[in-house]
């Protein structure tokens, strides 16, 4: 499922018109319409926003949701893979957060480095956990 999908279905599954999502979030209605078709896609702050209209996680939120690059592990960053395979960092990231590092693009770039990894790692476990 898209990012998109995923968003009209869970406004969808509460009844919820996007007027009431839109007010609850503080976007625009447009905006909203716009992420819901697939035309725009939303910035980790505007997914925290939704994810609190919903009184869902972030993590709830992506569940299930298919990323550009998503594929084999063989499509894993270099610097990802490298956080996952180190002795004493690696052992903290379960399984749900490779899926959720993995999906993670910063202006379109993704981290260069293990370094960059386990600080965006550190980041966002501060923030949702």
């Amino acid at each position: 499922m898209k990012l998109h999908e995923r968003l009209r279905e869970l406004r969808s599954e509460r009844g919820l018109r996007l007027k009431d999502v839109a007010e609850t979030a503080g976007i625009s209605v447009p905006y909203l319409s716009d992420l819901e078709r697939g035309r725009t896609n939303p910035s980790l702050d505007t997914l925290q926003t939704l994810a609190g209209a919903y009184t869902i996680t972030v993590h709830d939120l992506l569940e299930g949701v298919e990323f550009y690059g998503q594929g084999t592990d063989g499509s894993m960053p270099k610097g990802l893979s490298d956080l996952i395979a180190d002795p004493v960092l690696g052992g903290q990231i379960t399984p749900d957060w490779v899926r959720t590092l993995s999906r993670i693009e910063l202006r379109g770039k993704r981290p260069r480095d293990k370094g960059d990894w386990y600080e965006i790692y550190l980041h966002l476990k501060r923030i949702l956990d």
